[in-house]
């Protein structure tokens, strides 16, 4: 899935939580984040700290990386 905005990285995790069962809940006692934090991340929201969307798409067995266009 190609990312554009902070929207899709959102939609992209909330796709891969809830395909291996996970609620948000569970996910913010594992990793120690809020539930709000996770959620806001989920709704796309762009304040949302970098280091803390990649290790969450990490734990979820996500890889995220950059490739020149073209």
């Amino acid at each position: 899935m190609k990312i554009y905005n902070s929207r899709d990285f959102g939609e992209a995790l909330r796709m891969r939580r809830k395909a291996l069962g996970y609620t948000q809940g569970y996910i913010a006692e594992v990793t120690g984040f809020s539930v709000s934090f996770i959620s806001d991340l989920e709704r796309g929201k762009e304040t949302a700290e970098l280091g803390k969307a990649l290790y969450l798409a990490g734990m979820l067995g996500l890889d995220c990386s950059l490739a020149e266009r073209g």
